[in-house]
């Protein structure tokens, strides 16, 4: 009903949603290759959001599949009715998820003589923080429990398809290959997380 009325007096309801995903197990390295490879997309496209969304499918459809080496979870948000206020929160949970531990890519070729003996990554954090506009439901609700998790990721890909996003980060931790997230810096650096 607010929503209603929200719109009949011209308010715009902007959500600002950040979503952790912890996968764990020695089968959870191909997910970064995903990650990658979205991320570079993104940088190439400049902020270009159609691009940006179609990354964000490509990754929620990944996690769909990769569900069993789902460990912990946490989300947050706010909403906001004025876009500037909405574009603040953005600005500060990208700080906040930037300056988590490895989690800042680095997308050099530097490394590309070296002889390739890489650890197990047996650790991944996805920390996905989007804004979009109206209701949805399935997002603005806690996600520790896997089949709402599993209603969030549908309806990410949804809002992509319906143009309703305003703006989309997706960062990850390790942002290398090679790069191990180990047990203590978990809980160090992702407290929020909740068992699932």
């Amino acid at each position: 009903m607010s929503n209603l009325f929200n719109k009949m007096i011209g308010r715009t309801r902007y959500v600002v949603f950040r979503l952790f995903l912890h996968l764990g197990g020695g089968e959870v390295a191909p997910i970064l290759g995903v990650l990658n490879s979205a991320g570079r997309d993104a940088i190439d496209a400049d902020g270009d959001l159609e691009v940006l969304g179609e990354g964000l499918v490509e990754i929620s459809q990944t996690l769909l599949q990769y569900d069993e080496y789902w460990l912990s979870a946490a989300n947050e948000g706010d909403v906001f009715f004025d876009e500037g206020e909405a574009g603040d929160y953005v600005n500060e949970l990208f700080t906040d998820s930037a300056q988590r531990y490895l989690s800042e890519p680095g997308y050099s070729s530097d490394g590309l003589n070296e002889p390739l003996s890489i650890p197990v990554t047996r650790n991944v954090i996805v920390m996905i923080t989007v804004a979009y506009e109206g209701e949805v439901p399935e997002l603005e609700t806690d996600l520790s429990n896997v089949q709402a998790l599993k209603e969030g990721f549908k309806a990410l890909i949804n809002l992509h398809y319906k143009h309703r996003f305003k703006a989309i980060q997706v960062h990850f931790s390790p942002a290398q290959l090679g790069d191990d997230l180990t047990s203590d810096q978990l809980l160090q650096y992702y407290p929020e997380l909740i068992p699932l």
